[in-house]
């Protein structure tokens, strides 16, 4: 079935952000008096949104409410820091704008857009500032519903809505079925968000979980965002 939507993750699948991140989270463990993370360790701690990041580089702290007020100020710290160097080093993966490109040149009627746990904002001015986002419809991000992917609710919305603009053109369409949308992404978290409401998924190996990719067993995975197309014409 050709697909009619496909919905993007944005760290490790449009972009790599991971020195930026890195960076971000070893200042907020130096704020802490805290000892820094090897880049790697906090590479494989990205992926559940930020609450859980620092939860991670902070050894999973739990308890008391006082564990809570840590948390909550170390993630404050986080954010501000980010905020401030989210550009720094990031930067667009090769071959994303080319393969964007290609899928709206070959497969024309297919709906794009962004779906990541990263909060809304700073996902949206890093697509904006690379000119991602004149590819997407939509970008979401981890504070845009009450739950975060790997829950299904932020794919579903992303359905309907493409549903609508679907209805909005020439000859119309019927609604997008979950059938017919592909979430592409490089962690478990995003095959399990496709699998949690019957949608598909490709992974991407070039990203920065390929260990809990390969286990989660995506439909499709791909070595470069040059791939995509391909992957998606074969599922």
């Amino acid at each position: 079935m050709v697909p009619r939507l496909v919905v993007f993750d944005l760290d490790g699948t449009l972009i790599d952000s991971r020195i930026d991140l890195t960076n971000s989270v070893n200042a907020m463990l130096e704020h802490l008096g805290r000892p820094e993370l090897p880049e790697t360790v906090i590479a494989s701690y990205i992926g559940d949104g930020v609450s859980m990041l620092v939860r991670r580089a902070l050894g999973d702290p739990e308890g008391d409410v006082h564990d809570e007020e840590y948390v909550g100020a170390a993630v404050e710290f986080f954010l501000d820091y980010y905020r401030e160097h989210k550009l720094d080093y990031t930067y667009v993966y090769d071959g994303v704008f080319e393969a964007l490109d290609e899928i709206r040149q070959e497969l024309p009627g297919v709906a794009m857009a962004v779906l990541t746990n990263k909060p809304v904002r700073p996902s949206r001015d890093i697509c904006a500032h690379f000119g991602l986002d004149k590819y997407f419809f939509q970008n979401y991000g981890g504070n845009s519903f009450h739950t975060k992917k790997p829950d299904p609710s932020g794919l579903l919305t992303l359905m309907a809505e493409a549903s609508v603009l679907a209805a909005g053109t020439i000859g119309g369409g019927a609604a997008i079925l979950p059938a017919e949308t592909v979430m592409v992404g490089d962690s478990d978290v995003d095959v399990l968000t496709a699998r949690n409401c019957g949608a598909r998924s490709v992974g991407c190996l070039f990203g920065l979980a390929p260990h809990r990719l390969e286990a989660a067993a995506p439909d499709a995975m791909v070595d470069s965002p040059m791939e995509w197309l391909r992957a998606l014409r074969e599922l």
